[in-house]
């Protein structure tokens, strides 16, 4: 159900009249099955392509609407994801924005409407004049790990393997802050956030893209974004402002943002209400699930889940001592308390070397090391906060026909010669 107190056709105007130019494995296109096909360094489907600057060796799955991920190799030498080598992830796209540059956009307008006394308009000049806060987190597709699931029975999207992540640093103004300073009068009523942005659908006919989130937690967490590693955020990546929220899967870091309505519940969107979502109760693999407010949660709080950078799977080493690291992130909720190995298929679990960050929202670089002997060898990784919350040793048991949300144990098998 939309927002009446600003008409359709009113923002279809806006989106008109504010077009601001910004100057391996290949999977199907999105909603598609996952199945095999070229190689995805065909120059058709090169990254550096279709956003250039971006890297050569990231993998296209989908070059109508973007989705780009970054092989493990490309990710474990930086503390920060350059955005040269970040996965790119789009529902739809806005024009002139296959770009790793920002936007210049002064008068770009945001408009907060919705249960709200006072509806307001600010423009990307105003805010960069306030106070900025920033945050180093994680930024997560809700899909990554899809390709796991796909192992236990077929499910729609692109095949992600482990690379649509990276850990970011952006700034911006706190949400809260911001609409604290402009008097809006909001109703006490109203228990969500819903984002909207400038792009529209990829084809007629079909949902604009929108997102809903917990006011609360947008009121602690949320920043209205300008910067992404300490420059303007790239076109491409959602430049000149995107709703960043800590802790939460990247579909609802909406892009290109336009508005923010303040409602009494979740949007009725299709999106919201019929995609990006998991079942609250487990299914078996397989199963059809229609998705619906009271059979299944949205895609928000990230599940805590830990990768190895090293060794990577496939990779044949020398017999001996050899360093296992990687990193781990959840929520943001509860700290990390530890990484785990295991050699044995999971009977036996020894602690790895947690470097502590100053961010709960940022991923925790962790190494341990080992010796082996030679013949093949299955290293597992499980990360534990101090919640309790872990890795399945069995991902499958979330399987759901989306691919959403998997954070089983990372397995590499290694040669060891």
């Amino acid at each position: 159900m939309r927002n009446r107190s600003i008409p359709r056709s009113r923002r279809d105007f806006l989106k008109r009249s504010t077009a601001i130019a910004a100057s391996g494995l290949l999977g199907t296109e999105a909603g598609g099955w996952i199945s095999p096909a070229p190689a995805a360094n065909e120059p058709a489907h090169d990254a550096a392509r279709l956003v250039p600057g971006k890297d050569h060796a990231l993998l296209v799955h989908n070059a109508k609407t973007l989705e780009i991920e970054t092989p493990l190799a490309s990710l474990r030498d930086h503390e920060l994801t350059p955005k040269t080598l970040l996965f790119v992830r789009n529902n739809q796209e806005l024009a002139d924005t296959r770009s790793l540059e920002g936007v210049h956009a002064g008068q770009w307008p945001i408009e907060i409407a919705g249960m709200v006394e006072n509806p307001h308009t600010i423009v990307l000049e105003d805010l960069a004049q306030r106070e900025q806060t920033e945050v180093e987190m994680v930024l997560q597709c809700s899909g990554n790990g899809r390709a796991l699931f796909a192992r236990s029975a077929k499910v729609k999207g692109s095949p992600w393997q482990h690379g649509a992540v990276g850990n970011l640093r952006f700034r911006g103004v706190p949400l809260a802050r911001l609409l604290d300073s402009l008097d809006l009068g909001i109703a006490p009523k109203a228990a969500f956030l819903t984002a909207e942005g400038r792009d529209g659908p990829a084809e007629a006919g079909t949902a604009d893209f929108e997102h809903s989130i917990p006011l609360a937690d947008a009121l602690s967490r949320s920043l209205v974004a300008l910067q992404m590693n300490g420059e303007p955020i790239p076109a491409v990546h959602g430049g000149p402002v995107r709703l960043v929220t800590p802790g939460y899967y990247g579909t609802m870091h909406v892009k290109w943002l336009s508005r923010l309505r303040l409602e009494p519940r979740e949007t009725f969107n299709h999106h919201q209400r019929r995609r990006y979502r998991t079942p609250i109760t487990p299914i078996e693999p397989g199963t059809d699930f229609v998705y619906d407010f009271d059979n299944s949660e949205a895609n928000w709080r990230m599940r805590i889940k830990s990768v190895i950078l090293a060794p990577l799977d496939g990779e044949m080493l020398r017999a001996g001592e050899i360093e296992i690291r990687g990193v781990a992130w959840n929520d943001g909720t509860a700290r990390i308390e530890t990484v785990e190995i295991s050699l044995d298929e999971g009977k036996t679990w020894r602690h790895t070397v947690l470097k502590t960050r100053s961010s709960p929202y940022a991923w925790y670089p962790w190494s341990t090391r080992f010796t082996l002997a030679q013949g093949k060898c299955r290293i597992l990784a499980r990360a534990i906060d101090a919640l309790g919350r872990t890795q399945p040793l069995d991902g499958a048991i979330d399987w759901n026909p989306a691919g959403y949300g998997w954070h089983g144990v990372h397995v590499v098998e290694v040669t060891v010669v």
